[in-house]
């Protein structure tokens, strides 16, 4: 949208499939609030065209440097140029592989409280340890509900200091492994432990691994790469979007992997307008180059 404001000739490329399609609704969106994700990406797409943007359908499978520019392949075969490109991309959540688990991702088991932390507000919730974050994980839900247990899994024990946090939070550490997440009429009602038992719940909290989705993007030289934090893997990037890769930028969650929709919003914003200025300043040497001949 920046960049069709700008002037720009625009071409966004997307399948349709954003990260956060399973949720019932975006929150945090000041005047959007509670917006379905497949209606905002339609609403976005109205106010782009609106601007002159183009969208393609599709998916990109393939991409390389060309003269002064790029060119994209998509999974239909055929090709678009380019002079710069912005990665949105997004990323892809690596969930525990546990029976029940994805049927119920982004309604009742999620990870961000920020996101949809209201909507389980005072529900009994359980959090999935999967790795020694996860105490951070139940000491942040407990902001929203009185009933949090942590169900140990496959994470270290807590520390000593840890337990005592937990302990002083109210909330309760239950030890062994989850194999199942139980539900009945589309709702979640617990999991089961190894040992059989079932630990009742309306809600479970998981960390996923977050990987970015740069697939068909490595002929750039654009990989993935350890994020600092420890969470997954994300394409580096600097405070404007601009990769290691000259000529492309990165925002949203291929590269800010914490990001919530409305930071998404805001980095793609701010890489659009470092993009323009790139070109701009392009555009100002070949129009001095083109007085002097």
């Amino acid at each position: 949208m920046t960049l069709a404001r700008a002037r720009r000739s625009v071409l966004v490329i997307d399948d349709g499939s954003p990260r956060n399609a399973p949720a019932d609704g975006v929150h945090g969106i000041l005047g959007q609030e509670g917006v379905s994700p497949l209606e905002l990406l339609v609403r976005g797409r109205a106010e782009l065209a609106g601007y002159g943007g183009s969208l393609r359908t599709g998916r990109v499978v393939a991409a390389e440097r060309a003269d002064d520019g790029f060119v994209v392949t998509l999974d239909d075969g055929t090709t678009e140029r380019a002079r710069r490109l912005l990665v949105a991309t997004g990323l892809v959540d690596d969930l525990p592989d546990l029976p029940g688990l994805r049927e119920r991702w982004g309604h009742d088991v999620l990870h961000c409280p920020y996101c949809h932390g209201w909507e389980v507000r005072d529900q009994p919730i359980g959090v999935l340890a999967t790795s020694e974050r996860a105490v951070h994980q139940a000491l942040l839900f407990r902001q929203w509900s009185d009933d949090v247990v942590l169900l140990q899994h496959t994470a270290p024990e807590p520390t000593p200091e840890q337990a005592e946090q937990l302990a002083a939070r109210g909330i309760r550490v239950v030890p062994g492994v989850v194999t199942e997440v139980l539900s009945t009429s589309g709702r979640l009602t617990g999991v089961r432990l190894e040992s059989g038992e079932v630990v009742e719940r309306s809600a479970l909290t998981v960390m996923p691994r977050f990987v970015a989705r740069l697939d068909g993007l490595t002929g750039l030289g654009l990989t993935a790469v350890p994020h600092e934090m420890g969470v997954g893997e994300h394409a580096a990037s600097d405070l404007m979007g601009a990769s290691s890769v000259p000529g492309v930028w990165v925002a949203g969650n291929a590269t800010d992997l914490m990001a919530q929709v409305t930071g998404a919003m805001a980095a793609g914003t701010r890489a659009a307008a470092a993009l323009n200025m790139d070109l701009i300043a392009e555009d100002t040497t070949r129009a001095v180059a083109d007085l002097h001949r």
